[in-house]
């Protein structure tokens, strides 16, 4: 939310939100984002959350 329209990486986000070191091998990154976009974005017809391939997650309206 601090970040729209701002990729932000896997380690970026573990880093900031759990401050913890990541380790880039584990998916727990993935699961969360899964589960905040079955309450963000599934109810919903606009997505807002999006995958950038090799970069990470972005928040933004569809385009």
């Amino acid at each position: 939310m601090r970040n729209p329209e701002r990729p932000l990486g896997r380690i970026s986000i573990a880093e900031h939100v759990w401050d913890i070191h990541f380790d880039s091998e584990s998916n727990v990154i993935d699961v969360y984002i899964n589960l905040l976009r079955k309450k963000v974005d599934a109810p919903f017809p606009k997505k807002l959350i999006h995958t950038l391939v090799g970069v990470g997650y972005v928040l933004k309206e569809d385009s």
